[in-house]
């Protein structure tokens, strides 16, 4: 089980993307996904989601205005694990708010950034999942619980609030 905090970064009706590229043996490489990463021991999902910003993208978060949109539950068939299933607790926020110079795109150890309009979003590789709290962010749903359940690398089943839903 794992804890990660991601960010959709927001500016003039873009997202601040990372298109997965650079790592060996990444789960989402080729993927394109917002900012963020792994807790470090005694954060907090801010502190986490503050952090990753800064490594990724050398931008400034300004923690008054970060919007802790909802968590997604991730399980996903892994067969390193002992039970067969990986678990990843996801919080997710949203910003249009930061401050500092962007390092260059190429300059990112995990992939390279960029402002991706969120009319295109659907259009670059990603997971099936993203377009649901893609969504749930968009539509400003108050704070919500997502369990987006993949087998093989497929979405099989979705939970909102508690409810399945048809996706």
């Amino acid at each position: 089980m794992v804890n990660t905090s991601l960010i959709y970064i927001e500016k003039d009706s873009s997202y601040l993307m990372l298109h997965r590229v650079k790592k060996q043996n990444d789960y989402n490489k080729d993927k394109w996904i917002g900012i963020g990463g792994k807790f470090e021991n005694a954060e907090s999902p801010e502190d986490c989601v503050i952090r990753e910003v800064r490594e990724e993208t050398g931008l400034e978060l300004n923690p008054d205005k970060l919007e802790y949109r909802g968590i997604v539950t991730f399980i996903c068939d892994d067969e390193n694990e002992p039970d067969g299933l990986f678990t990843e607790f996801m919080h997710l926020f949203w910003t249009d708010s930061f401050s500092g110079k962007m390092i260059a795109s190429d300059d990112c150890d995990e992939g390279s950034l960029e402002w991706v309009p969120k009319t295109k979003l659907k259009e670059l590789p990603h997971w099936k999942g993203d377009e649901i709290f893609l969504d749930l962010i968009e539509r400003k749903t108050p704070f919500f619980s997502l369990k987006l359940v993949y087998e093989k690398g497929e979405l099989i089943k979705v939970i909102l609030n508690g409810k399945e839903i048809i996706f």
